[in-house]
C-alpha cells in the first residue's frame, strides 16, 4: 500500500443468525482486519473500560456484580424488556464503539481492507465511515434455527431477541449475501466473488 494511502473500509451488518460472523472469517482469511463490533462493546464495559463508569452512571450499581464488573445478563434483563432503557443503553454504547473503531482504525492503516463487523451498523452512526456495506440475510425460519443452536436457548427465547432488532434495509447495502444454506464452500465463494470486486476499487 502507498503511503497516502487509506484502507477501503467495508461495513458487515446482519442480524442474528445470519451468518455475518461467517462472513467475517473468511474475510480474515483473505487479510481484512476485521474489527468486532460486539467484542468491542464488552471491552468498553469491563472495569476500566471507556463506557463503563457513564453506563454504571445511568443505570445504578445494581447492575453490578460482587467483583463491581457490568453483569450483562442483569443488564440485558433490564433493557430487553423496556424499549427506552434500550434505547439509552445503545445511544451510551454506541459513541464509545465508535470511537474505539476509529482509534483501531487509524492504527492499522497498514491493511488494505478493514472490516467493520457491526450488527447496528446504521444505529451506531457508523455507516458514514464505509467505502461499502455488506448484507448478509437469512430467511426467519434458517435464523431461528441456528440461533436456538447456537446459544441452546428457546424458540421463543430467540424470537424475544428478533423483536429488539432492526432489519438493515436491503436498499441501503452495496452487496446482498443470502446465507440460507449452511454449505461452507458457497459462503466462502460467494464472499471471494465480491471481495475481488472491492479489490477492483482500490
Amino acid at each position: 500500500m502507498t503511503q497516502n494511502k487509506r484502507p477501503y473500509i467495508i461495513g458487515l451488518t446482519g442480524n442474528s443468525g445470519s451468518g455475518k460472523g461467517a462472513v467475517g472469517e473468511i474475510l480474515t482469511a483473505l487479510g481484512c482486519l476485521v474489527i468486532d463490533c460486539d467484542k468491542v462493546a464488552h471491552a468498553n464495559m469491563t472495569k476500566g473500560g471507556i463506557a463503563y463508569d457513564e453506563i454504571v452512571s445511568v443505570f445504578g450499581r445494581e447492575i453490578l456484580d460482587k467483583n463491581d464488573e457490568i453483569d450483562r445478563k442483569i443488564l440485558g434483563g433490564i433493557v430487553f424488556n423496556d424499549k427506552e432503557k434500550l434505547k439509552l443503553l445503545n445511544t451510551v454504547a454506541h459513541k464509545y464503539v465508535r470511537q474505539r473503531v476509529e482509534e483501531i482504525a487509524a492504527a492499522n492503516t497498514d491493511y488494505d481492507f478493514i472490516v467493520i463487523d457491526a450488527p447496528v451498523l446504521k444505529e451506531a452512526g457508523m455507516l458514514d465511515t464505509t467505502d461499502s456495506v455488506w448484507l448478509v440475510t437469512a430467511s426467519e425460519a434458517t435464523r431461528l434455527k441456528r440461533v436456538m443452536k447456537r446459544d441452546n436457548i428457546t424458540e421463543e427465547a430467540a424470537r424475544a431477541r428478533f423483536k429488539n432488532q432492526t432489519p438493515f434495509d436491503k436498499n441501503e447495502a452495496d452487496v446482498v449475501i443470502y446465507n440460507n444454506n449452511d454449505i461452507e464452500e458457497e459462503l466462502k465463494k460467494e464472499v471471494e466473488f465480491w471481495f475481488e470486486k472491492a479489490k477492483e476499487r482500490l
